[in-house]
């Protein structure tokens, strides 16, 4: 039986297996045969001989079956910041370079954190008709922010890119801000953040915000005792990976707190399913990750696009994970 060719065996054959954006994908087409196909398509698999690159983003998981397809391989981009869904360790061992992203989103994803914040302390409320004048002074009673910014103590787990940003915007909005990190953090780089402990850091913070990355002794890193020593009108946000919560932990302690709220923008699994604990709670909020969907941020993280072809060019990548 004769291989399936690319069409055009002068360029190298990338693979793009979820969106990009039209100009990052515009260039790499100019550079190489560009197809776009999802793992297990009939033309994936048709061409998976000859692939040289793979540009992938969240839910594409290239482990050691994956790579067993694609003898050619030589880079993998993850349009994205964290590398979670690569198998490194494999990827080395065939010798295949992994590239990404990674401060492609911070800004995107400091501003949901803001408005995350905005959402869960400060109550908004638009007319969308004339009301009396007693429904108008019903409502400005009823909808009063508990506090202020400035009067609470705003919780990190976590001060890398993402994390710093978000000591610093808060720190300019009034928050105390804390952190805990599992690195010595450099005094200069801690944004005016005050370094705690873990168990202070959920005990005491009146907000406390995930930021952790995605390494497998992360799962379920906020489990029951870490959770259950919160305030009992905490607010926890996260907007790291679904997987460093235990959300079964997470719905008893918002059941038996009402005053509490969790914001989850990442879960697990994504999408959540129908028996996820979370869900008819009204103190959960659940949103199908959107932190980092802005244009400029989905336009950065396209552009791993330049270091997958610098290295198949045979340059060293500016991002390289691996």
């Amino acid at each position: 039986m004769i291989e399936p060719k690319p069409t055009n065996p002068q360029k190298p054959l990338a693979v793009v297996t979820e969106h990009l954006a039209d100009e990052a994908t515009a260039w790499l087409g100019e550079r190489c045969e560009l197809v776009h196909a999802s793992v297990g398509d009939a033309r994936f698999i048709e061409l998976a001989h000859a692939v040289e690159a793979l540009v992938v983003r969240t839910y594409t998981v290239v482990d050691a079956q994956l790579l067993s397809m694609l003898p050619r391989l030589r880079v993998v981009g993850r349009a994205g910041v964290g590398v979670d869904n690569i198998d490194l360790t494999a990827c080395a061992q065939r010798g295949v370079r992994v590239v990404s992203t990674p401060d492609a989103n911070t800004q995107a994803v400091v501003e949901y954190v803001v408005c995350l914040l905005c959402d869960a302390l400060r109550p908004r409320l638009h007319l969308k008709h004339a009301v009396s004048a007693q429904e108008w002074n019903e409502l400005r009673q009823d909808v009063v922010g508990l506090s202020q910014m400035n009067e609470l103590t705003l919780g990190i787990l976590g001060l890398g890119r993402i994390g710093k940003r978000v000591a610093e915007v808060a720190r300019a909005i009034g928050f105390t801000v804390r952190y805990h990190d599992l690195t010595e953090i450099p005094l200069a780089l801690r944004q005016g953040a005050q370094e705690v402990s873990l168990a202070k850091l959920f005990a005491e913070s009146d907000v406390l915000t995930v930021h952790i990355d995605g390494r497998p002794s992360n799962r379920r890193f906020v489990g029951s005792a870490l959770i259950q020593s919160m305030r009992p009108d905490a607010v926890l946000l996260n907007t790291s990976r679904g997987f460093v919560l235990d959300e079964s932990a997470l719905a008893a302690w918002l059941r038996a707190n009402p005053a509490a709220q969790a914001l989850l923008d990442v879960h697990d699994p994504e999408p959540f399913t129908a028996e996820s604990p979370l869900l008819q709670l009204a103190n959960a909020h659940l949103a199908p990750h959107l932190a980092s969907r802005t244009m400029t941020a989905m336009d950065n993280m396209s552009w791993v696009v330049r270091d997958v072809v610098a290295v198949l060019d045979g340059r060293e990548p500016l991002h390289p994970a691996s």
